[in-house]
């Protein structure tokens, strides 16, 4: 059984910084992403990475500011978000997968609410 726990969450002020991290079980090398769904919006993707973590991919609304990484040995991904912006407001969720056209397993979500 897959499952994706996320943890990190909080709420900081703008110019502020969180680090998210996503714990796997049960499913080994599988791509990984964040995402995030604001109120009222679509869920959107954040970042993404492969499975050996050496391609990774960003939203251009975080580009520069968020880094995505992981650690295998762990079975953890990360998101570390610097210059956090009241927008970025929104639940995180950390995806998994290995298929390639379509994300199997998701998190329950982790809040992240950046004050002005």
């Amino acid at each position: 059984q897959v499952q994706l726990v996320e943890s990190g969450g909080g709420l900081v002020q703008a110019g502020g910084s969180l680090r998210l991290s996503c714990a796997a079980s049960g499913l080994t090398y599988f791509r990984a992403g964040w995402f995030r769904q604001a109120t009222g919006k679509e869920r959107e993707v954040v970042a993404t990475i492969s499975g050996s973590g050496g391609s990774t991919a960003y939203a251009d609304s975080v580009r520069g500011r968020f880094t995505i990484s992981r650690d295998n040995v762990k079975n953890t991904v990360h998101l570390e978000m610097k210059s956090l912006k009241p927008e970025d407001t929104a639940v995180y969720y950390c995806a998994a997968t290995r298929n390639p056209t379509q994300w199997m397993y998701w998190g329950q979500g982790t809040q992240v609410t950046v004050s002005s």
